[in-house]
Formats: C-alpha cells, structure tokens, sequence
C-alpha cells in the first residue's frame, strides 16, 4: 500500500503548506486589499459539496416502491426498512416510483417542489465499463476500488501521486481570471483533495473558531500580538526553506484573517439548524455567502464532511454512528441549510452535492453492509432538476446484469460517472467546455461529458 501512503502524505503536506487561493485570493476577494480593480457583480455562482465519509448506503437512501422493493426487501432481510415507514416521492422517475427513509423526512418536500433531485448509480469510473466484466475481472477499475482512503481521493479527483490535485481544484484553475482571480476554494473537511489544485492552494475554514491565534485576535489587525503574528510572515531569507515558510506563513495568516473578519460580518442566518457537527458547518457556509457576494466574489467551491458511514454492523439503530442516526443528521441540516439559501436570496446562486467514495453492498452482512461501488446520491439547489431521479437504477438482484461481484453480493457498476457529474456542475460554475478534459481527464473515454442535471 506504498501508492495510499505517499498520496495522503502527498495530499497532507500541499494541504498544510498554504492554505491561500488562487491569484489575488481571499484576501482581494473580502476587501482587505484594493478593491479597484475588481468590479461589483451579482455573477455569484457556489457549489457545495457535502462528503459523506466511509461510503454511505445508497440502498437506504433511494428506496424503490414498486415491484423492485420485492426485490430490495428479499436481499436485505431483517435489515430492510419497512415498506409502511418509507416517505413517498411523488411521480414516476427512472422508471420506478420511490420513497425516501424516515431519517430523510425532512427532504421529501424539496424533491416534490422540484428543488432536490437524486442522481442514481454514481461512482468513480475511469471508462465505462459492464459488470459482466467486471466481475471477470476483465475490466478496467479505479484503483485500490474498496479502499476508504483511495477512493475518497480518487472520486475527488485525485490522478495519482504525481497529481495528488482534485477535480474541483484544477477546474478553478482552469476558470477565466476575470472568475477566478477572487474566488476562494474553502474546505472544513480533513480530506480536502476536492479543492486541491495543481499551483494553488485552498483555504481551510472551521466553523467554531480561528478569530483568535493564541493571544492575537485576527479581527484586531493592529493589536500588538497580531501584528507581531504579520511581521513572521514578512521575513527575509537566502534560506531557501526559510523563505518557503514565511511565505507559507503570511498565505495561511491572510487567509485566516479574511475568513475571521468575514465571519465577524456575519449575520443569524434563516433555517432551523441542529448543534450536530454537519449542521454547525453548513450554518456557518450559510451564514458566510451574503459575505462573499457583498464584497464581489464571483465562483466558490465550498467541501464539508460529515461521518463515519463504515456500517459493517451498524445499519440500523439509535447507535451514534448507525446509519439511521447519520442520515437523521444529513436530512435536517441539508433542509435547514435550503432554507438559509433561498431566505439570503441566493436559490438561483448555489447547488449542494452530496458524495461519498462508494456505496454498499445489497446482500447485508449480519447486522451491516459492505463496500461496493456505484451508490445513489443528492443533489439541491434552485436550479436542480428536481423532482426526479437522474441516471439508472441498477437491477436489485444479486449475480444481475448491474451487479459486478463474482460472488453475487450485489456491488453496482456505475453506470453514471461522477467525473460527468463534476463536470456539470463545474462548467455550470464557469469552466470552459474546451477544458473539461484538462480538469476531468478520464472524461475523454465517455461519449457523453456532461448531464442535464441544471436548469438552463
């Protein structure tokens, strides 16, 4: 596993040195230095991405409600959720009427008001592939394709370790200046290949702190300590390593200093947000966007995460990390965050992903589930497709046409990729179609690069 080790060291060391941004960065982006050149827009585009980590089950996310229960509940046996407890979604889609779980309540509202959608059978694909073959192992796969640790860098963007860069980093990069130049790439994620690019870096946000250095309040440029914190990064050096770190210094110092005022400006925003840490985040994402658009940002990228979604025996209950507990958190949060947004006036501006490195297996284990690969997840905002289930579902049945364990365990091959899904939403954001393979290289063996996912 020498590949996993010097990709995490890879991602931890670029993610640590210099949490600054593309071009004028943050700093330009709230104000703190001339402004002049930068003019007001309400061009203001933000996708919000929620990772859940350890590979949430997708089988208890979308449930069919139709004939393809039978096949659902016969596999997953005690573990399936009852029939009679599912929240139903409205209409037909994909083929199949559906229902979401109890623990998701809270969304079914947003999916029959079109503003939630659920884009089926999603997961890392380097080129399309069948499961007949797959199962053959004859099949070109994802690497390492039921490691935790690869694969959460992998569906992020991750190329290997001589470009540990994400998808969403190197899609920035690729942005106009005239988009990008004052456009922060934020992440309150531990794992952050997302917003990784190639040349630059990204800042790290957390939402229950970072005004205070030790004794140096960051919302006091002039305090005696704070200034003495600025001048660090203002160091000469010939010491090549030396240099390297009072530049590092000053990136990561301006940066914090441009989230801490920002954050000061903030407002309550509107939603009924849990103190969970999910719900604590995207609170504070809420609250920061009318900061972000007041001072003439124009794109983010914004990475969450939420998670310990690992259920080999853990799938039901009132556990902290059962699967039930977890999507009751994920389904409050993501409503009240909904809320936040279209009472900021911003329901046409931002688009909330949820992904995860893989789904589950449909054949449980004794109390649980394991890895698998394709899973089903979510996409709101304004401007989604809602209303409907985008993509496949994949054939329930153990040793089916979708299924490609050669044990029959019931592992999907996707049959939807989520560099296409990425794509969308980053062209969405400003990239140039000419680009799309720059950001997404796997893109070039797909047909089909983008999906009707938005709104036009």
């Amino acid at each position: 596993m020498t590949h996993s080790i010097s990709r995490r060291a890879a991602v931890k060391r670029l993610g640590a040195l210099g949490l600054s941004v593309t071009g004028a960065g943050l700093a330009a982006g709230l104000g703190l230095v001339s402004r002049a050149s930068l003019a007001a827009s309400d061009d203001y585009r933000v996708l919000v991405v929620v990772h859940l980590q350890g590979g949430h089950d997708g089988h208890d996310v979308l449930i069919p409600t139709d004939g393809a229960y039978l096949d659902y509940a016969k596999v997953r046996g005690d573990l399936a959720l009852a029939k009679d407890s599912l929240i139903a979604l409205n209409g037909n889609s994909a083929g199949h009427t559906f229902a979401l779980p109890p623990a998701l309540k809270s969304l079914a509202p947003l999916y029959n008001t079109g503003r939630l959608a659920m884009v089926a059978n999603v997961g890392a694909l380097i080129k399309p592939v069948r499961a007949v073959d797959v199962a053959a192992q004859a099949a070109l796969v994802p690497p390492f394709l039921f490691s935790h640790s690869d694969q959460t860098a992998y569906i992020q963007g991750w190329m290997g370790d001589a470009d540990p860069s994400g998808w969403a980093g190197r899609a920035v990069e690729l942005m106009p200046a005239a988009l990008r130049k004052t456009m922060p790439v934020i992440s309150y994620a531990w794992d952050s290949t997302l917003v990784l690019g190639r040349t630059s870096r990204f800042a790290q946000a957390q939402a229950g702190g970072g005004q205070y250095w030790g004794a140096s309040d960051l919302n006091q440029p002039h305090d005696v300590s704070t200034s003495a914190l600025q001048a660090l990064g203002n160091l000469q050096s010939n010491n090549l390593y030396e240099a390297e770190y009072a530049r590092t210094f000053r990136a990561t110092f301006q940066d914090a200093t441009a989230l801490s005022l920002a954050s000061a400006k903030a407002g309550v925003p509107a939603g009924n947000f849990g103190s969970d840490s999910l719900a604590t985040d995207l609170r504070h994402v809420a609250s920061m966007l009318p900061v972000f658009k007041a001072q003439g940002v124009r794109r983010q990228v914004i990475l969450v995460s939420l998670g310990r979604f690992d259920t080999h025996v853990t799938q039901r209950g009132s556990s902290e990390f059962s699967l039930d507990t977890q999507l009751a958190i994920v389904g409050p949060a993501l409503a009240a965050f909904d809320t936040a947004i279209r009472a900021a006036g911003l329901d046409q501006n931002v688009v909330t992903l949820t992904m995860s490195e893989f789904g589950r297996t449909l054949l449980p284990t004794a109390t649980g589930t394991d890895h698998a690969w394709g899973n089903n997840w979510l996409l709101m905002g304004g401007l989604v497709q809602g209303g409907q289930v985008l993509g496949t579902l994949p054939s329930l049945v153990l040793g089916g046409p979708d299924d490609g364990d050669p044990y029959k365990k019931g592992r999907w091959v996707p049959t939807t990729s989520s560099d296409q899904v990425g794509a969308t939403l980053m062209q969405w954001l400003g990239l140039p179609s000419e680009q799309l393979l720059a950001a997404f290289p796997n893109l070039s063996n797909f047909a089909q690069k983008t999906l009707p996912l938005l709104r036009a």
